[in-house]
């Protein structure tokens, strides 16, 4: 039975080894779930899903599991063991209770009137008064009416039950999702240089116990300051035009990025990079900084970001006075070239999905000047992104 639940996850893309599964059946083996499918769903994701972007994938692969059970047996022999049946259904009894369980024809005969019904039931059931189910008045099963049941699953004393794995809460998580505040900061933490910097104020438990045995147990208590992701960043964010449609996104990213990133700076440009660029869109004509300046300000090992839609004429980053804004002297080409030769690092996201890329030239040529490091906004490609940043 299990080794169908281990197949349909990765029949839906989760990435569940050989050795999770064996985990799983040990942690059956040892009684950490009884009788519960609740748990059982939590118990299993713990133990197969090792990446929060999959819980999505595992909800739908753990439902299309529970809804492809041709019978409960298979479910109910890993949940419940039999002595366990035994001891926690009597401990549930009162006096009045066990005087109907007798009246049935003891326990051992309901016992067996349940394992006889697991046999003959083929598949879920809901209502009624004698399957395996819910919400009926079959002494077997949860959120139903029967003073001599056994409960199997659910919270039981009719409270309505919501399965979790149908509510799918954890949905916006899927790498190919729309992409929400926390699956923007789970991607983005790809991009991590831990440093310790600052004042000490952190116990350092190892180095503690170290020279307190070097000094004959006189306690000798040492600190250290705390770890801070030390990576520093800069982001230009295309605005304006085609872009506005992605102002939402870019927010979001923006205030995702100043969550995840200590040291992080960031400028504006329109369509494409040219010999300024600006801090605040009301002051953009008045306030413009140099690119020199940024390329003279900042350390080549800054990782630059550029977040913009690629989309505009293709002399706008070829040639010179193609901005469509001003009279550019040199290209746009040329002031990229200068940027990708001051810093080490840099990769272009772009909001417009992936499958209309080809069909816009100015993204291929981009995606051409940038080595292929363009990358969709998405959790998947922001991943990607980081990834090629923390190389």
């Amino acid at each position: 039975m299990l080794t169908n639940l281990f197949y349909t996850l990765k029949a839906h893309g989760v990435p569940v080894s050989i050795r999770e599964h064996l985990d799983l059946l040990a942690a059956l083996d040892a009684n950490l779930v009884l009788a519960d499918t609740e748990e059982f769903y939590y118990l299993a994701r713990i133990l197969l899903v090792k990446d929060e972007k999959h819980f999505d994938k595992y909800d739908k692969g753990f439902q299309a599991f529970m809804s492809g059970l041709e019978s409960l047996e298979g479910l109910v022999e890993a949940l419940i063991p039999d002595d366990w049946l035994r001891n926690e259904f009597i401990k549930q009894l009162s006096d009045e209770d066990k005087a109907k369980v007798k009246s049935l024809g003891g326990l051992d005969e309901l016992i067996k009137q349940f394992k006889e019904r697991l046999e003959e039931q083929k598949e879920r059931h809901e209502g009624g008064n004698k399957w395996i189910g819910t919400g009926g008045t079959s002494p077997f099963g949860h959120g139903g009416y029967n003073p001599a049941g056994i409960r199997i699953g659910g919270p039981g004393g009719n409270r309505s039950a919501v399965k979790v794995w149908e509510k799918r809460e954890f949905k916006n998580l899927d790498d190919s999702s729309d992409l929400s505040p926390r699956n923007m900061k789970v991607s983005l933490r790809r991009l991590r240089k831990f440093a310790r910097e600052g004042a000490a104020d952190k116990l350092d438990l190892d180095d503690t116990i170290r020279s307190t045995a070097n000094n004959a147990g006189l306690l000798d208590i040492k600190m250290v300051p705390e770890r801070h992701n030390a990576v520093k960043v800069l982001l230009f964010f295309d605005v304006g035009g085609s872009m506005d449609e992605y102002v939402q996104l870019c927010e979001t990213l923006f205030s995702a990025a100043r969550t995840e990133f200590k040291h992080m700076e960031y400028y504006y440009f329109h369509n494409f990079i040219y010999e300024s660029v600006w801090k605040d869109n009301r002051r953009r004509h008045n306030e413009r900084i140099p690119v020199l300046d940024i390329l003279n300000r900042y350390s080549k090992d800054y990782k630059v970001i550029f977040i913009g839609d690629a989309s505009m004429s293709p002399w706008e980053i070829s040639y010179a006075g193609g901005s469509i804004e001003h009279n550019n002297s040199e290209s746009g080409q040329a002031w990229m070239q200068r940027l990708m030769g001051s810093f080490d690092k840099t990769v272009w996201i772009n909001p417009t999905r992936f499958e209309y890329w080809d069909f816009t030239q100015s993204i291929g040529i981009i995606r051409r000047m940038m080595e292929d490091r363009m990358y969709p906004l998405t959790a998947k490609g922001l991943e990607e992104a980081m990834t090629e940043l923390s190389r």
